[in-house]
């Protein structure tokens, strides 16, 4: 899906019907969570040092001792767990990677296969059996309910402020989960060295500066295309990209905003890059009203069809970033208005 935010009443009508063994332990509602007062900047505290806090959106977590049983349900949460060190029992495949549910920049990071646990209605019945000691829902949707009941499992770190409805930056994310594994020395290396790779490739490519760009997704139900605080469109902020207001106006708080055939042109831009989900890259290519999109007649669009290219571009880990930084920036130079 292309839209930003998922249907609340629904997730809620599924979090209702959570089973009996599950909502027997949901009773101790608030374990973990504290005041509901939020923050978006965690402080640092030393490796190891425990125990910590967590301000989040949704509450204040704290976590008494090292985690040894992390269960990870955001977007990227598991991945960047995992580049710190710390395999979770419980993981979330939120781009149907399949297998351990990482894509091919983490391939073989886990020594023991993760219990894969379901995206937008997770079973907690499952999480519960797993016996976590942490759970991380960081790049998550921001339902309180969600949270209540994650938090009645275990300590529960959530969104930032800011982060709901899947905008957790990548920093924002690495910072969280450092913190809550107690590796908060190494988090800040992969944000370093994220911030490396992306500085050369600004300078080896300085025809990025101040051109426009529209990151764009094609579903069975048509284009759409992603707002500026989306990962997606970071990372081509991160190069010097700029992204037309029009896409953040329509968007309004949400990370994307489908388009309709009427207003098909937002599309338009020096560089517009389409990513098809679950959809083939030739049909969204072939279709008559993406083809009369200014920048597309003049070619300069690029619609992905390398899966693995789309999804390292989607996940905005620190990891999948930089094997996107390998692959991507000369096939934008290319096409370039």
């Amino acid at each position: 899906m292309i839209r930003t935010s998922f249907p609340k009443q629904r997730l809620r009508r599924v979090l209702a019907a959570a089973g009996a063994v599950v909502a027997a332990s949901l009773v101790l509602a608030g374990c973990s969570a504290g005041s509901t007062t939020a923050q978006s900047n965690p402080s640092s505290s030393g490796d190891g040092a425990f125990p910590v806090s967590i301000t989040t959106g949704l509450g204040t977590t704290t976590i008494e001792s090292q985690p040894k049983r992390v269960v990870a349900l955001g977007w990227g949460d598991a991945e960047t767990a995992l580049e710190l060190g710390v395999q979770p029992v419980g993981a979330s495949d939120w781009l149907a990677f399949g297998g351990d549910g990482v894509g091919p920049w983490l391939k073989g990071a886990y020594t023991k296969s993760p219990k894969i646990i379901n995206t937008l209605e997770p079973s907690y019945e499952d999480i519960l059996k797993l016996k976590p000691d942490l759970i991380l829902d960081v790049k998550s949707s921001g339902d309180k309910d969600r949270y209540s009941k994650l938090s009645a499992i275990a300590p529960t770190v959530a969104i930032p402020k800011g982060g709901a409805n899947y905008l957790a930056t990548t920093k924002q994310q690495t910072t969280m989960i450092a913190k809550a594994l107690g590796k908060v020395d190494q988090g800040k290396k992969l944000l370093d060295g994220v911030d490396t790779a992306y500085a050369a490739a600004r300078k080896a490519h300085p025809e990025f500066q101040g051109k426009t760009a529209v990151i764009g997704a094609y579903t069975s139900e048509g284009f759409g295309a992603y707002a500026s605080a989306d990962s997606r469109a970071q990372f081509m902020q991160q190069l010097g990209f700029t992204i037309p207001k029009k896409i953040d106006q329509e968007a309004g708080k949400q990370f994307s905003v489908s388009l309709s055939n009427e207003n098909l042109d937002l599309l338009d831009a020096d560089l517009t890059v389409i990513l098809p989900i679950y959809v083939d890259a030739s049909k969204a290519e072939a279709d008559p009203l993406f083809q009369k999109v200014p920048s597309v007649q003049a070619g300069h669009d690029i619609v992905v069809d390398d899966k693995d290219v789309s999804s390292a571009f989607s996940m905005g880990t620190t990891a999948a970033i930089e094997w996107a930084l390998k692959r991507l920036p000369d096939q934008f130079a290319a096409k370039l208005g």
